[in-house]
């Protein structure tokens, strides 16, 4: 192993420690990327550590409220499902996007992210380039909302509740939206966390959907987010066997520390080539559909 491998690998190491907040694992790891210090063994690993350090959470939550949280949420979810797709679809349009691209766009400020963007590319048939574009613009964008968002939310004195479901609507990704609701205080991680899990839910009769506009001759394999099961698994276990209390503690403090190492890998794959691959129009369209549903997902929440 060469010195940049170890170094990277120690430094990942040191998202581990308790001090390390989400945002600064983040830009450590674009910094890191910068300066060349990376290893692609260790960040092939990323989505097994966001997924696992997800599922680790469920340990921490309360089933009870989950399934209140998620009953407020459906409708707000399913909102903001149909205002961004109708929206980004006269904003592709708008800016003459090729379709896929904006489709990719859309679903990844929908739903989740690079995960929608995965889990649609086998049905939609993107070419290379597109969904390239679509995956930078999104994960751009995500990584400014896991800084910008808790200022703004301090700044307009949101409280944990409305901050907790306003990242989960607004936010792209999941590790951003869960880093984001840690930053701001326990009870918005734990709103964040569930209503981001319901809303990534939409995965999968979305991608069904898209199966059916795109189908062909050839068989679309459909990514199911099993990931999700597994959470709400967890927060089921700790319902009905208390008696484990102090393993779940553990448990869950594992998966908030997974989930920081998780958000500095991710930072460590961008490139100031793929910045420039994605085009001035996508960032533009991406840009102006996140500003929008994140305004319109506030004004409905503060209602």
């Amino acid at each position: 192993m060469d010195k940049k491998r170890i170094i990277f690998a120690l430094i990942a190491l040191c998202t581990l420690l308790p001090f390390v907040s989400a945002a600064l694992a983040l830009l450590t790891g674009i910094i890191v990327s910068a300066f060349g210090f990376k290893d692609e063994r260790l960040i092939r690993y990323t989505s097994l550590f966001l997924k696992a350090s997800i599922v680790l959470m469920g340990f921490g939550m309360s089933l009870s409220q989950v399934i209140e949280v998620s009953s407020k949420s459906f409708v707000i979810t399913a909102a903001s499902l149909v205002f961004v797709f109708v929206t980004g679809g006269l904003l592709g349009r708008v800016f003459r996007l090729e379709k896929k691209t904006a489709l990719l766009i859309s679903c990844g400020t929908a739903i989740c992210g690079g995960s929608a963007i995965a889990a649609a590319a086998p049905v939609v048939h993107p070419k290379s380039h597109q969904l390239s574009f679509a995956l930078t613009v999104v994960f751009v964008l995500n990584a400014v909302g896991l800084l910008l968002f808790p200022i703004i939310g301090h700044y307009f004195h949101m409280s944990q509740e409305v901050f907790g479901y306003w990242a989960a609507i607004a936010i792209h990704d999941t590790s951003s939206v869960v880093g984001a609701g840690a930053a701001y205080g326990d009870e918005a991680l734990k709103i964040a966390t569930t209503v981001k899990l319901v809303r990534a839910l939409w995965i999968v009769p979305v991608t069904f959907v898209l199966a059916l506009v795109f189908s062909g001759k050839e068989k679309s394999g459909i990514k199911i987010p099993w990931f999700i099961g597994l959470f709400l698994l967890a927060i089921v276990i700790t319902h009905f066997m208390p008696q484990l209390e102090s393993l779940y503690e553990w448990s869950s403090f594992a998966g908030s520390r997974g989930m920081v190492l998780a958000l500095f890998l991710i930072g460590s794959e961008v490139t100031v080539r793929d910045l420039k691959k994605a085009g001035i129009k996508s960032f533009v369209m991406g840009f102006l559909l996140w500003v929008l549903i994140s305004i319109v997902s506030l004004m409905f929440l503060l209602n």
